[in-house]
């Protein structure tokens, strides 16, 4: 996929998400396939997972929130598919895992600590990857680039410093 494709797509979905959200969300910076949003109460880097969603798979997202108050760069997953009971999530970021919590199609980080260095790996990786088991049973893994994402975070980073 092109960069001008990804960002068409990016694009698109932030203003799908911002209607149903009733609050506009607003591109900072875009680089490689991440980019930094400006929303009402909060400003992330994000990204779009590399398989394109399809009948049977949904659209996978990854994104670090930072607020004023005390989210600086808490990471989230929207997965492509809904996940077992007690089914493990695991990121691995280049060769790092971390083991994170979810439910349903949800997944996020274990805290303030993990959020760093998660941070820290994604910025020395050129790759990254959330597997689990659905809630079918078969196994799957969402794929990420990391090209971009360095200025991405340090740009959602400062957008909440600056401008919420």
């Amino acid at each position: 996929m092109t960069s001008t494709k990804f960002l068409s797509g990016v694009l698109l979905w932030c203003v799908g998400q911002a209607a149903l959200a009733a609050a506009p969300l607003q591109v900072v910076t875009a680089a490689g396939r991440w980019a930094a949003l400006r929303g009402p109460d909060q400003c992330d880097a994000a990204s779009l997972a590399v398989l394109p969603a399809t009948r049977t798979r949904g659209p996978g997202r990854a994104s670090l929130s930072f607020d004023r108050a005390q989210r600086r760069g808490q990471f989230a997953a929207l997965l492509s598919r809904p996940v077992a009971p007690r089914s493990s999530v695991m990121l691995t970021i280049g060769e790092t895992p971390f083991l994170l919590v979810a439910r349903g199609a949800a997944a996020w980080s274990r805290g303030s600590a993990q959020d760093a260095a998660i941070i820290a790996a994604m910025r020395s990786a050129s790759g990254m990857r959330i597997a689990a088991r659905a809630a079918t049973g078969a196994r799957f893994v969402d794929r990420y680039e990391l090209a971009g994402a360095p200025t991405a975070i340090d740009a959602a980073a400062a957008c909440a410093a600056t401008s919420l």
